[in-house]
């Protein structure tokens, strides 16, 4: 599990002594925080929310849903929202669509959420990613904060591909199939792995540009 701060240092200090390009970079930032919110369908959606916006975008959209469904988001509080309330929270009416399948799905017991929990990596993708608007991405982000899974990489995520870029002094960002082998060397704790480099690249994108 990656829930503890204690849990994150002991991966990474392991993971150091197998390469020392990951020193460098903790040196520079030091150690990541636990970013486990835990599972259920709440997360699942705030990761939808979340998906090709902002942080501060997400964290806004998130907040605004919340309040629009009473202050907890539910499979029947969003099927009673609809298309419309749930644009009005500042989803697209594609990722609206979206969410409301997926709570369809949970109120019909298509998607067991607790069964989810005990479940391993593989079958935890291959379930979600069977619905319509969950691809690896997603998938996979869903398993790293809402499951803190100790060993998952998003090799589709392109903040990590320009960390490894950077990290590597590579002369272009690797791609997905290239990121996926480089972090070959840091298994079982990818998921540390993952939390310090997009540290590194805001740290590093900060650097770059002076902001």
């Amino acid at each position: 599990m990656i829930s503890s701060a204690e849990d994150i240092k002991r991966h990474l200090t392991l993971l150091r002594r197998r390469d020392r390009r990951l020193s460098a970079a903790i040196k520079l930032t030091g150690f990541p925080e636990p970013r486990t919110v835990g599972p259920g369908f709440a997360t699942l959606i705030r990761i939808i929310g979340n998906q090709q916006v902002s942080t501060a975008a997400g964290a806004a959209i998130w907040s605004k849903l919340k309040r629009n469904a009473g202050g907890s988001v539910t499979a029947p509080r969003l099927l009673k929202l609809g298309e419309g309330g749930m644009r009005t929270s500042g989803f697209s009416g594609q990722k609206a669509r979206y969410a409301l399948g997926l709570a369809e799905a949970v109120a019909t017991r298509q998607l067991n959420m607790k069964a989810l929990e005990r479940a391993d990596d593989e079958a935890v993708r291959a379930t979600l990613t069977a619905f319509k608007g969950i691809g690896n991405w997603t998938a996979d982000i869903y398993l790293m904060f809402g499951m803190g899974r100790p060993d998952v990489w998003p090799i589709g995520d392109l903040a990590l591909q320009l960390a490894v870029q950077t990290l590597d002094e590579l002369p272009a960002k690797p791609s997905a199939k290239e990121l996926e082998s480089r972090a070959e060397i840091w298994r079982p704790y990818r998921s540390a792995a993952a939390l310090l480099l997009w540290r590194y690249y805001g740290a590093t994108r900060v650097k770059k540009t002076g902001a």
